[in-house]
């Protein structure tokens, strides 16, 4: 269930748990869609053959197929009431701590850090750990930041 705050409420806040989203599958199709969008046909991503052979006995996905998920994992777990319009603004102190193995599960837990005034709309930054069902270490860490217009 998402936190929802209003812009005027966002404003003020800190140090929010947002908690986690829904998991999403990260299966082969979804990494070999993200091969052919990105042109990173590396082997370790997309030739489950050769990568049983590889340091992690099958495919991986990418480090930034993890990243694009940010954006739909974190709005699941914050929703900003009365918002025309939101932009990805940026990310902060990002690190790719383990791999993502096909078949794996990935959610989004967060914590609204700060908000402040920015351009006329309100720019929010959120901290992120990318869990891996099962798994002890993160997929990822970092801050995410989203600049909302009401």
């Amino acid at each position: 269930m998402a936190v929802e705050l209003t812009i005027e409420e966002l404003r003020e806040a800190r140090d929010v748990d947002l908690g986690a989203s829904d998991w999403i599958e990260i299966s082969q199709e979804r990494i070999d869609g993200f091969a052919d969008a990105t042109d990173d046909h590396q082997w370790i991503h997309v030739d489950p053959d050769r990568a049983k052979d590889g340091p992690f006995g099958t495919t991986i996905a990418h480090g930034y197929l993890t990243i694009s998920l940010l954006p739909v994992m974190v709005t699941s777990i914050v929703k900003v009431a009365g918002v025309q319009m939101g932009v990805n603004y940026g990310i902060d102190k990002l690190r790719l701590t383990a791999p993502v193995k096909v078949g794996s599960r990935v959610r989004a837990r967060g914590r609204l850090v700060e908000a402040q005034d920015k351009g006329g709309g309100v720019l929010y930054k959120v901290a992120v750990e990318v869990e891996v069902d099962g798994e002890d270490r993160p997929a990822l860490v970092g801050e995410v930041l989203y600049l909302v217009y009401g």
